[in-house]
């Protein structure tokens, strides 16, 4: 995959009222760093980053401002009442080729993320479950993904994925509800976790100690 061609959207706008720390949760500290610093560390590489900011937005610009100064930033003003897709759709007017999402709340691993951005077709990740309050994800024999599921299956649904720029057209609240018109699409396993509660970040922060490996 060329690098030029791609356009990366971390979706960081949501209040994060779950984890009850009343502070976007892309500012978490893992390891004595904001988790949206470590997100930036494994997109040293590339140059078209846009984050979409809604909740104390000018927090999460202070701090990334201060790590990089080509970012480039989207408002989703309605971030009380939209879901990720309307913070995604933000972000990705006048995408690359290729638009990438990624939720500010996922840490995953850096050699795992590494392939994903290098696959040259449209894709979506998953994880082990890890959570218990999540989507899953339905996979074919060809390891393609044919459906998400309130099921559960051997595979997480995390809200990473690679799609054609060209065929983001229509609007849809819910990222699973966009994505459901574009399956089947391939299938890729990384290691991640997701922080949504006070739980998941101690599980998290335990995570990243011990290499980011399950």
């Amino acid at each position: 995959m060329n690098k030029e061609d791609v356009t990366v959207v971390i979706c960081c706008a949501g209040m994060g009222t779950r984890l009850g720390i009343g502070t976007p949760k892309t500012l978490v500290n893992i390891e004595g760093k904001p988790l949206i610093i470590h997100i930036l560390d494994m997109l040293k590489d590339y140059d078209d980053i846009r984050i979409v900011v809604g909740f104390q937005a000018q927090k999460v610009i202070n701090v990334v401002k201060e790590y990089r100064k080509d970012i480039a930033f989207a408002f989703n003003y309605d971030y009380e009442t939209t879901g990720v897709a309307s913070s995604f759709l933000k972000g990705a007017v006048g995408a690359r080729k290729y638009v990438v999402s990624i939720d500010g709340d996922l840490l995953v691993n850096p050699e795992d993320f590494a392939t994903f951005m290098s696959l040259s077709f449209e894709c979506i990740a998953g994880s082990i479950p890890s959570s218990e309050e999540t989507i899953y994800l339905v996979t074919n024999v060809n390891k393609e993904v044919i459906e998400f599921s309130q099921s559960r299956t051997s595979i997480e649904w995390i809200g990473l994925i690679k799609i054609k720029s060209s065929r983001l057209h229509q609007f849809k609240d819910s990222l699973i509800e966009m994505m459901k018109q574009y399956l089947p699409l391939p299938f890729v396993k990384v290691r991640s976790r997701e922080i949504d509660t006070s739980d998941d970040y101690d599980k998290t922060v335990q995570w990243f100690r011990d290499g980011c490996i399950d």
